[in-house]
């Protein structure tokens, strides 16, 4: 009887210590597990952080550096310029300062946009109706957008870049932060090697002995106001070989009266003109005016100031220099 007691005693502990090997090897299993999925999970969240950061760009603009997360898909455009630069880029804006005139639009950017929603005028655009379109990206100018970035910057991410103020390579730069800010660099490239070689083919029309002197200028009623070779179209201008009349002054738009316009005589004259009558009609009957040499030799001509005044780009420069190359050599 005891050794029988005895014998159970022993199965009991027997008992009892596998029940404990099995628990601690039990929850050992459990650990694992936990920390392999932990692990997982950590890893999983690793790359989704590493695809986020991959997804976000830094862009430095006129007014610091912003982020913009993904590729843009909703652009509100503040200048006919950039406007220009998304066409370039096959993008097209959901919202543009218009001026509240989609007759502004050049012909040839029409042609690659989609309809849009206008926000107003370059100068005084409405904040309401962009903040309606939920844009991801607005374009703003450094001259006339600067004082409301801050407001602009709380409806979605904005960048300010030069237009209105820019030359030729000016333009040129601002298009490569647009297609950096749209995450379209490769592209941007393939687009500005086209210009380029476009521009080359414009520039091997003008002939290498051409000295006449070019004066663009926007003729309102208000005044006649001359762009100098600093200007986006004085600088285009000279960019293929055509000399400016004007080398010099502290402004690249110039309110000039007749006796200047005399004193730099330009060979050739292109005219913005705005509004049914200007101060040209006043001048021409003006002795003076007479002699100036393009005038005297017929070479004055009236040229669409939305294309060579108010839009600034890729594709507007090469439509100015085919303009200009019509009048002077076909």
């Amino acid at each position: 009887m005891i050794i029988n007691i005895r014998w159970r005693d022993r199965k009991m502990k027997h008992r009892k210590l596998m029940v404990f090997i099995l628990m601690i090897a039990f929850a050992f299993i459990l650990t694992a597990c936990g920390t392999s999925e932990n692990e997982g999970q950590s890893s999983e969240d690793q790359t989704k952080e590493e695809d986020q950061n991959e997804d976000t760009s830094v862009i430095e603009h006129e007014m610091g550096k912003t982020e913009i997360s993904g590729t843009p898909e909703k652009v509100v455009a503040l200048e006919f310029s950039f406007v220009d630069n998304l066409a370039s880029l096959g993008v097209s804006p959901v919202g543009i300062a218009d001026d509240n005139d989609k007759e502004r639009i050049i012909e040839p950017i029409r042609k690659k946009i989609s309809d849009y929603t206008s926000v107003g005028t370059r100068k005084q655009p409405s904040l309401e109706v962009i903040s309606s379109l939920q844009p991801d990206l607005i374009i703003a100018d450094m001259k006339r957008h600067k004082d409301i970035y801050d407001q602009l910057s709380e409806i979605a991410p904005t960048i300010i870049l030069p237009s209105l103020a820019a030359d030729y390579e000016g333009i040129i730069d601002s298009f490569e932060t647009v297609a950096k800010t749209m995450g379209m660099e490769e592209k941007g490239q393939e687009v500005l090697k086209e210009h380029k070689a476009k521009m080359e083919e414009l520039r091997a029309k003008v002939p290498e002995d051409e000295d006449r002197t070019v004066l663009p200028a926007v003729v309102a009623d208000s005044g006649y106001f001359a762009h100098n070779m600093e200007s986006y179209t004085g600088s285009l201008l000279e960019s293929i070989g055509l000399k400016n009349a004007i080398q010099s002054g502290d402004a690249r738009y110039n309110k000039i009266n007749l006796e200047q316009v005399v004193e730099f005589n330009p060979d050739v004259m292109f005219h913005m003109s705005t509004g049914d009558q200007t101060v040209v009609d006043e001048w021409k009957n003006n002795d003076l005016y007479q002699d100036i040499s393009a005038v005297k030799n017929d070479e004055v001509y009236e040229v669409d100031r939305n294309m060579w005044s108010r839009f600034r780009g890729l594709i507007s420069s090469e439509k100015i220099l085919e303009d200009a190359i019509r009048y002077l050599y076909e």
